[in-house]
């Protein structure tokens, strides 16, 4: 095993998904009607145990992580501290912002140099953050069974529920990859591109679905970006092992650049919608970390 590999990947895993996590509970939180109080206190369990993780893989991580992790704006952008000021104030739902400063702060460099104390922190932190996605992915799932067998409403959309499951599975996937083999085992573009377009696909849904229905010409590009990645999504899932990587990233630049612009929007209230500011956040840091796969 390549102990600094393992130990690096690790924590750039967690820097990332942590984050995501921590997120996808507060949507969920945020989403759900007072008769649902128990639900909401659960959402609130797995985002305040999130945050505790990714608390922790911030305090593991400075020094030893790749620098295009860090410029690529996929662990927080411009917009994030704003994003998370203004849904806490709209949502009443705490947020331990100083997780957005000490990211800020974090400072690239190899992960060559460090003593077994450093391993054991990130296998325990690994088994953690195993057993608290192995919670959520539960609970993401009892919440679509209600909501699709008509025992519960939510503001959040059954296809948004799943696309949340599925990113958590592709992190514990990651997870259990490395406590098996040491490593993340190679995927295939082809395997990252059919994952990454159909997510980028139902961000674009998503956004056209929560715009103010007099937006037409942000509703018209959100929904020209859907067909676009949908036609992407399709010749990924019938091509054998060639892959449309210039044409994915093309369209993730474009798509990254209207998603910024959107977040901008939204922060400064020219935007009609009910987007939260850190949902859009959320999907730009997405987009960002999409494009690093695909340069890389």
């Amino acid at each position: 095993m390549d102990i600094s590999n393992y130990v690096s990947n690790s924590l750039e895993l967690h820097l990332f998904f942590g984050r995501i996590m921590k997120e996808h509970a507060l949507f969920l939180k945020a989403g759900f009607t007072p008769v649902d109080t128990s639900f909401a206190c659960r959402a609130e369990y797995f985002k305040n145990e999130f945050e505790r993780l990714l608390s922790q893989a911030i305090s593991l991580s400075n020094g030893i992580i790749n620098s295009k992790i860090l410029e690529s704006n996929e662990l927080i952008t411009d917009f994030t501290a704003l994003a998370e000021k203004q849904t806490e104030n709209f949502t009443g739902i705490a947020i331990n912002k100083s997780l957005t400063s000490r990211e800020r702060q974090l400072r690239s460099g190899s992960a060559e140099c460090f003593g077994n104390e450093k391993y054991r922190q990130v296998k325990s932190l690994n088994k953690t953050a195993v057993n608290l996605l192995n919670g959520l992915i539960a609970f993401k799932e009892n919440i679509l069974n209600n909501v699709l067998n008509c025992r519960m409403f939510t503001m959040n959309y059954p296809l948004l529920i799943e696309h949340i499951i599925r990113e958590a599975k592709l992190y514990r996937g990651y997870i259990n990859s490395l406590e098996e083999n040491g490593c993340l085992t190679e995927q295939s573009m082809k395997e990252v591109e059919c994952f990454w377009n159909k997510i980028m696909m139902e961000h674009a849904m998503f956004i056209r679905g929560l715009l103010d229905p007099t937006e037409n010409e942000l509703f018209n590009s959100a929904d020209n970006f859907a067909k676009d990645y949908a036609k992407l999504l399709e010749a990924c899932n019938r091509a054998q092992s060639q892959t449309m990587t210039e044409e994915s990233l093309k369209e993730t630049v474009k798509f990254r650049d209207f998603k910024q612009a959107g977040t901008q929007g939204i922060e400064q209230c020219k935007i009609r919608s009910v987007i939260l500011p850190l949902l859009a956040d959320h999907v730009l840091r997405e987009a960002n970390h999409y494009i690093r796969l695909l340069k890389s």
